[in-house]
């Protein structure tokens, strides 16, 4: 007797592998992280990120017009702080002529319909690379999110089409979206990051932006790795305060709470595939331990196929340009 059913059918040759597939990632599933620095002709690579680069606003406006005509429309704005600007109040961080307002302000003169995403952070802009104000050694919350809101609004009128409050810090989300609303910004958006774990797989990205903390850890405000329900419990929240997106960090090893937010909320759900993730590629394959375009594409696919409608991703380029 034979199987009336063979599933290897749909598996015979490349022609009906790609008719049936099920996730295909395109140009607009990304958003590209972009860090920004002072200077002029300034482009120094990230040692912990291999081909990952710094660029002083001149550059920025350089690449941004390179990812709009390779068909990335998304970009997340990082930018790394002086020293000398950095104190225990993110002064720095509302000033309408920081270097985060400059690079929204650049990106949309050389590229105006580029979606322009800004991260809302305290950690740069801190002496103590934490991302709220410290009293005594403890991150306080409710004057670290009037500072957060405070900056949200002078991203939004530097331009920035949507704010990206990356902190965790309670009730950011709701203060944030009325001060939006009060002042008019009817229309500028709120990416949540709503579940963003207390990782290990940071460490490169903190390098990039000299923003590791001080002291301590993270782990009083982001999430305990090791929860699940918490993580639901934090985006429905957001939702509920006025996130328009909302974002699970990292990646890979926390596709389980990916899909479990994706059957949750109706909202458009966001990946971080972070530093850490994108480090560990690039270390292997230099070493020739692995195919790094395959490899990589296959965490892509794995990553939109548990939920994501977005993909932050440092290889969001690489990735593209092997899309054709």
């Amino acid at each position: 007797m034979h199987p009336l059913i063979r599933n290897r059918r749909l598996r015979s040759n490349e022609a009906i592998r790609s008719l049936v597939r099920e996730t295909i990632l395109t140009p607009n599933d990304f958003l590209v992280p972009l860090f920004v620095v002072e200077g002029k002709g300034v482009k120094q690579e990230i040692p912990s990120m291999p081909n990952y680069y710094r660029l002083s606003l001149d550059l920025l406006e350089k690449e941004v017009k390179e990812l709009w005509a390779m068909g990335l429309k998304s970009v997340l704005i990082f930018a790394m702080v002086p020293e000398n600007l950095k104190d225990n109040k993110g002064k720095e961080a509302t000033n309408p002529k920081g270097l985060m307002q400059r690079a929204v302000k650049t990106i949309k003169n050389a590229c105006p319909e580029m979606l322009v995403m800004t991260d809302v952070a305290f950690d740069p802009y801190s002496s103590y690379g934490h991302d709220g104000i410290v009293e005594d050694g403890i991150i306080i919350n409710d004057d670290s999110v009037e500072i957060l809101t405070e900056m949200s609004l002078s991203h939004a009128e530097a331009g920035a089409d949507f704010v990206a409050p990356s902190d965790m810090m309670d009730g950011r989300i709701l203060s944030i979206r009325e001060a939006l609303e009060d002042e008019g910004y009817i229309n500028t958006g709120i990416m949540a990051y709503s579940a963003k774990y207390a990782s290990a797989f940071y460490g490169p990205f903190r390098d990039a932006l000299d923003s590791a903390p001080g002291f301590g850890d993270k782990k009083t405000y982001q999430m305990d790795y090791a929860n699940r329900l918490e993580a639901l419990r934090e985006t429905e929240m957001d939702i509920d305060e006025g996130a328009d997106i909302v974002m699970v960090k990292p990646g890979l090893c926390y596709l389980d709470i990916v899909r479990e937010v994706r059957d949750l909320v109706d909202v458009p759900v966001a990946v971080y595939q972070v530093s850490g993730e994108y480090a560990m590629v690039k270390a292997a394959a230099e070493k020739g331990w692995l195919d790094h375009d395959a490899v990589m594409m296959e965490q892509l696919t794995a990553i939109k196929r548990a939920g994501a409608n977005i993909i932050a991703s440092y290889f969001a380029k690489d990735a593209v340009k092997l899309l054709g």
